[in-house]
Parts: structure tokens; sequence; C-alpha cells
């Protein structure tokens, strides 16, 4: 058997561009609102912190979609908003390729005065997204690639490549968020036979 840590590995940089879709999620009150119960609801049942890059006040478990069903209706809008994003700006027809979307991660954070996260990814997810549930006027942004920097307001949405680097600098502003993976996978019942 051929041992890979023999193996030489390059890396390679190619520039290109990453697309981030923000929207408003005006409309959708009741999904928002469902959320924000969520995350009462996670930090009254598991009030530890989870560890991770988030260096905020409160983040919930990775998994608080299996320990919640009032995610579930956001889950639903972000992935329908994933699939229109992908098929009005980059001509792709998830559905038509026979892929459904599947929550890999799901959690929530509360940030507080001076919380921040750390640079980092969501890969191996194929999608992020970020919904802003409250967002204080002064709350700090995120920023993509130490270049591109976007002001969340509450009640809005954003949807990148997993892979995309990000950080949010220390905030003075209180903001309360939910962040979602989303993995492609097969859809076998509906591939033609």
């Amino acid at each position: 058997m051929r041992k890979i840590e023999s193996v030489h590995l390059d890396q390679f940089t190619v520039k290109t561009d990453l697309s981030v879709f923000g929207f408003s999620l005006a409309g959708f009150e009741s999904e928002l609102e469902l959320a924000r119960e969520a995350v009462a609801d996670l930090r009254s049942v598991h009030p530890e912190s989870t560890p991770s890059n988030v260096k905020a006040a409160y983040m919930s478990p990775w998994k608080s979609h299996l320990l919640t069903d009032k995610f579930g209706p956001l889950i639903a809008v972000m992935s329908d908003l994933i699939m229109k994003a992908y098929l009005q700006f980059l001509n792709t027809d998830l559905s038509g390729l026979n892929y459904v979307l599947c929550v890999a991660d799901c959690w929530c954070a509360i940030y507080e005065a001076t919380d921040h996260s750390i640079a980092h990814t969501h890969f191996p997810s194929d999608f992020a997204t970020v919904i802003y549930l409250d967002i204080d006027g002064d709350a700090a942004p995120i920023v993509f690639a130490n270049s591109l920097v976007v002001q969340p307001v509450s009640g809005s949405a954003l949807i990148f490549p997993g892979l995309l680097e990000h950080h949010v600098p220390a905030t003075k502003g209180r903001r309360v968020i939910v962040a979602i993976n989303f993995i492609k996978m097969p859809a076998f019942d509906r591939v033609a036979s």
C-alpha cells in the first residue's frame, strides 16, 4: 500500500472572484421571529458557549437545528435563496442538476462589546449563510478576504461560498446572528433512469 505521507504537495494560488450575495429578509418576519425564539430557547437550555473561532458572549451548539425545530422555516428560506441566487447570478440550476441542499451545521451567536471572530472559513460546506436577527447601529461588519466589508442590518442575510475566508472585528454594538452551512447532495430519487 502506498504511503501518502511521502508525497510532496504543492499549493498554487489562482486569483479569482467569489460572489457574496446580500439581501433583505423583509417579508419573512415570522421566520425571523421563530429564529429569535430559538436563540432564546437555546441560550436557556444550553447556556454554556461552544468553544470556537467565534469569541462572543454566547454561541450555541454546532448542530442547533437538531435541538429545535424553530430554525426549520428559516433554513427553508435560506435554501431557496441559495438556489435562486445561483440561478440568477451564476446561471447554475442546482435543482436541474439533481442536487438538494442539506444543513451541515446551524448555530447562533450573540456578540456584545469587544466580541469578535477570528479569520476562518466554513469549508467543507459548499454554502455558508449568515442571518442578522438583531444588529445595533454600531455593530461590527463582516470582512471577507480582508477586502470586502459588509455592514449588516437587522433582518438582512448573506450567502457566500464556504471556502471564503472571513472574520468579524471587535464590535461596539450587539449583534445576534444565525449561521447555517449547507452542503450539496445528489438527489438520487430525482435522477432519471
